[in-house]
């Protein structure tokens, strides 16, 4: 991979990167290194913490556009974590 091919890093990359890892161990996207679905609630609850203390200490010093993005991927983190909670304890 050249460096050509590498996307542009900005916040909202960043956030939707974060997103996507969070998603992954949801079991909502498979792992890109081995094509599996994998469930892991702690690693996916990290990731949304880590979402969430990014929203607490950019407060006030982000876009409009940054703060909605945050604010709902944060949100359907969240409630894709519940639901995948709630389905592990059953």
């Amino acid at each position: 991979m050249t460096d050509e091919s590498l996307p542009v890093i900005d916040f909202a990359t960043f956030i939707i990167s974060l997103s996507h890892s969070a998603l992954m161990h949801l079991g909502a996207a498979p792992n890109p290194e081995t094509s599996q679905v994998e469930i892991h609630l702690p690693l996916a609850k990290q990731t949304i913490d880590l979402i969430g203390l990014l929203e607490q200490k950019t407060k006030g010093n982000l876009t409009g556009d940054e703060e909605r993005l945050l604010g709902q991927v944060l949100y359907e983190l969240r409630m894709k974590y519940v639901e995948q909670s709630n389905k592990t304890q059953i």
